[in-house]
């Protein structure tokens, strides 16, 4: 594999350069003396901010682009050999790294490389550690699959070896990162167009764990069914988090405000470390908030500057995000695209005031719709109403013909009232008939259904 010389700034091409975690890395190499260039399909406000900050950006992309002065080709995961960039690169004998490479790379340039993963969650921790690390004085380098207000935007350029950044694991990417601090949040059946099953999965996690040195950190969430597959064998010190069981930390005193937002007192190895409050909702920010105080005890940060920093954290953008009122209802918009995710996100709506709850979902790729379409049925039912926009296709084509409207009659079928339209107008207009005064509207989805919500307050 091709390595980068941090003390010899290089000039590195990005297909698919307006990805928030490609914009994120390119903007580190800029800051570090790089020429970089990049092309992606649209103009967007991460391709303007890199343009201002002396990268050559192309909308659209050509061979044309992949020039014989280049030093590396870096690509995403959804950049095919078919891609005439890509193609120009290989056959100019140009070396390529995959945008998780480049991010390993980057992170051998740092003392204390810290990487979040999980199956859900990961970008709320990340932030939430962000926070941390900023009121801690560290001045971490961050990169998170997020808008995160307090940096304004998903990447932080810091001036210290600490770096912190978000860890995928869809096609094993997160193996090719070089942590010294690890964070496993869960482990789930996901990515299943990759994935064989939930054994596979945890595998890759076992695989990713087995990454940290022997003086490495392991900080992880003891909480979910394949724990010990995870952390069999590994040398690395290993800290554990639990709501359920006995851990090195763990909360207890848990009360909720008329938002849902949790109080806490969090336990240390079996004593009271101090009391905390979060202001983003529900009892799976109070698991993800175990992380990140771990996380911050570990780095020899006080009990008052985690609080500090956790009672800073407001939520990243597409997290529970307050959008506005429309006709008396409030209207919040959330990321969640996986059944684990939906019933978190609608167990926290519970705590927050309304009289009926509607959810209007825009399922994420086939694969995924149809290997758990029982469990998005069964959490997706616990809302009051659903409404359900066509699935959004991401990487895929249907090949294997599932549709929204087989997702509708799974829902319907469960006692809960369902419906599916073929266009975000037809989801606006009805949408539009049916709020009430003291509705809670959340628009759901990894895809553009933030776009409903949106549009209705612009009526």
């Amino acid at each position: 594999m091709y390595q980068i010389d941090f003390s010899k700034p290089q000039f590195l091409h990005f297909i698919g350069i307006g990805g928030i975690s490609m914009s994120g890395l390119a903007e580190i190499l800029l800051d570090k003396g790089f020429r970089v260039s990049g092309s992606d399909a649209h103009e967007s406000a991460l391709t303007d901010r890199l343009r201002e900050q002396g990268a050559e950006i192309f909308i659209g992309q050509s061979a044309e682009h992949i020039r014989p002065d280049i030093d590396c080709v870096v690509y995403t995961a959804a950049i095919h050999p078919d891609n005439p960039e890509w193609k120009a690169a290989k056959d100019a004998g140009i070396p390529m790294l995959t945008r998780a490479q480049l991010l390993g790379e980057i992170m051998r340039n740092y003392r204390l490389p810290i990487a979040v993963a999980g199956t859900h969650g990961k970008t709320t921790t990340t932030s939430m550690a962000s926070h941390i690390l900023l009121e801690g004085g560290l001045d971490p380098t961050i990169t998170v699959g997020g808008m995160l207000p307090v940096i304004g935007g998903n990447i932080r350029i810091g001036h210290s070896d600490s770096f912190i950044a978000e860890a995928c694991e869809y096609t094993n990417s997160f193996l090719s990162f070089c942590p010294k601090v690890e964070v496993i949040l869960n482990v789930d059946a996901d990515h299943l167009d990759f994935f064989k099953d939930l054994d596979d999965i945890a595998r890759s996690f076992h695989r990713f764990a087995a990454l940290l040195p022997k003086d490495g950190t392991l900080i992880i969430n003891r909480d979910f069914g394949k724990y010990q597959d995870v952390v069999r064998g590994i040398d690395a010190e290993i800290i554990t988090c639990s709501m359920k069981e006995e851990a090195d930390y763990t909360a207890g005193g848990l009360s909720f405000d008329s938002n849902g937002c949790a109080s806490f007192i969090c336990f240390e190895k079996g004593g009271p470390l101090g009391s905390f409050t979060l202001l983003v909702p529900g009892i799976h920010n109070v698991s993800n908030a175990l992380a990140a105080i771990a996380l911050g005890r570990k780095l020899g940060l006080s009990v008052e500057t985690i609080r500090r920093g956790l009672l800073s954290f407001r939520g990243t953008e597409r997290r529970f995000e307050y959008k506005g009122q429309y006709k008396g209802a409030t209207v919040i918009d959330d990321y969640a695209h996986h059944p684990t995710e939906i019933r978190a996100t609608l167990a926290a709506a519970k705590n927050y005031p309304h009289k009926r709850l509607i959810v209007a979902f825009q399922p994420h790729t086939y694969t995924r719709t149809r290997a758990l379409l029982p469990e998005f049925a069964d959490a997706l039912s616990t809302a009051d109403e659903v409404v359900l926009a066509d699935i959004y296709a991401a990487r895929e084509k249907n090949t294997i013909g599932i549709s929204s409207d087989d997702l509708r009659r799974e829902i319907a079928g469960r006692g809960t009232k369902a419906s599916y339209f073929d266009s975000f107008r037809g989801i606006e207009d009805y949408l539009d008939t049916v709020l009430q005064p003291g509705d809670l509207l959340i628009t759901m989805g990894a895809g553009n259904i933030v776009e409903v919500g949106e549009d209705l307050l612009k009526r």
